[in-house]
């Protein structure tokens, strides 16, 4: 039987909505980030992290309330996006997979809490992330979108191969510091010990 959310598991979900605007929201301090109509942003390390950290079930459901509430109107998403217009943004595709990137993220590091299986579990949310965000983003510009004259499914794939490099690092870098946490601040937390019981 699943246990219920506890108040530490809102709380720690609460901080990783915030952490999502932040990161979403970082082009905004540094306007050349963006490539190709797509912000370069720290969304999917922390959606990573909250997969890592929070585990697969919370860190899913902590992405889909960031995602029900940036599609309320709380400016959340890049650029300080927000409101159901952003469905039918070219980007939208990224807010949607971060649940499944949190989710499978946290899967996997819950199979086995290695150092290896923390960092394969994060580069699997990054792939994810990857996969659908592209995706999404090159089906909705041949669509419904303007599309950039020539614009080609391997441009997609090229506009992404731009933060490529600091994703992958950054994934690694959020599996090596879940791990380290698992095994010092979290494991001798109430939070902690109380998903362990249930």
């Amino acid at each position: 039987m699943k246990r219920k959310f506890t108040a530490i598991d809102l709380t720690l979900g609460g901080m990783f909505i915030a952490l999502m605007m932040i990161g979403a929201n970082i082009t905004s301090l540094i306007p050349f980030m963006v490539v190709g109509g797509v912000p370069i942003t720290l969304q999917t390390f922390f959606a990573i992290l909250a997969g890592t950290i929070l585990g697969s079930r919370l860190g899913a459901f902590t992405m889909m309330a960031y995602a029900l509430v940036g599609l309320v109107g709380v400016p959340v998403f890049a650029k300080f996006g927000g409101g159901v217009s952003s469905v039918v943004s070219p980007t939208f595709g990224f807010i949607l997979s971060y649940i499944l990137t949190a989710y499978a993220a946290g899967k996997i590091s819950e199979k086995s809490r290695t150092l290896p299986t923390f960092i394969i579990g994060s580069l699997a949310g990054m792939a994810i992330n990857y996969v659908i965000g592209t995706n999404w983003m090159y089906y909705a510009y041949k669509l419904w979108a303007s599309a950039p004259e020539g614009f080609t499914y391997k441009m997609a794939w090229a506009w992404m191969a731009v933060p490529l490099p600091k994703d992958i690092i950054l994934a690694v870098l959020a599996g090596v510091m879940s791990y380290r946490l698992d095994k010092t601040v979290l494991s001798r937390s109430k939070f902690r010990r109380t998903k362990t019981a249930a």
